[in-house]
């Protein structure tokens, strides 16, 4: 699982986003100060650091020189507008910065952009006899090769990076909404799913992989490889 260090010392930002990344499937471990940040990461190197950079104790610019010392990707918090923050960040060599106030879900997209860019994502899936190699976007099922299209694909990420959540039909839109240059709407959504449970599944009659989870959504489910 990968893990994430969240830098905060605002509780109410500290207690929110760390149940969000948990129920993204991340581990989440926490640090209020610069100081305690440092120790963190000399006791166990995180996959990526999140880091605001006002901290009460410290600052997170010291934060991030320790963890790039250390090859740990970090992101940013800063306060909005805060121009001078943002171009010190990047020029230590911060990966990305998001400024508060975010989404949460636009911060998870960052967070797994730069766990691909730095390598620190694992780049083949798999569930049960489905194979999904990130890097190369290439998709088989038994050994042979599956051929999707651009949205088929980034919904089939969605579904395998959520596995055993229920994901409402909202919540997929939002996902894949024009990811591949299409409109996509509630009827689109539709012929997606059917057409990735024939490409998918080996009786697409019966799901094994994409469950309707009726008046809920759709769940991934199968078993891990």
């Amino acid at each position: 699982m990968t893990q994430i260090l969240l830098v905060e010392d605002d509780g109410a930002i500290i207690r929110t986003l760390t149940i969000f990344l948990k129920e993204e499937g991340f581990a989440v471990r926490t640090a209020d100060g610069q100081g305690a940040a440092i120790s963190s990461i000399r006791a166990q190197p995180p996959d990526l650091a999140l880091v605001d950079i006002t901290l009460r104790e410290g600052n997170g610019f010291a934060v991030c020189s320790f963890a790039k010392e250390h090859q740990i990707p970090v992101i940013f918090l800063t306060a909005s507008g805060d121009e001078y923050s943002v171009v010190t960040g990047l020029d230590m060599g911060a990966d990305d910065y998001v400024s508060k106030p975010f989404r949460p879900r636009e911060l998870v997209s960052r967070i797994r952009s730069v766990l691909r860019r730095t390598g620190k994502r694992q780049s083949v899936l798999t569930l049960g006899e489905l194979r999904v190699d990130t890097d190369k976007a290439a998709v088989t099922r038994a050994g042979q090769p599956l051929y999707l299209s651009a949205l088929e694909y980034k919904l089939l990420l969605v579904f395998l990076n959520n596995r055993g959540r229920v994901l409402s039909r909202e919540r997929l839109l939002e996902e894949i909404w024009d990811s591949a240059g299409e409109f996509v709407n509630d009827n689109t959504l539709t012929v997606y799913i059917k057409r990735l449970r024939e490409k998918l599944e080996p009786d697409p009659q019966q799901p094994r992989y994409i469950r309707t989870i009726r008046g809920l959504g759709y769940q991934m489910g199968g078993e891990d490889g």
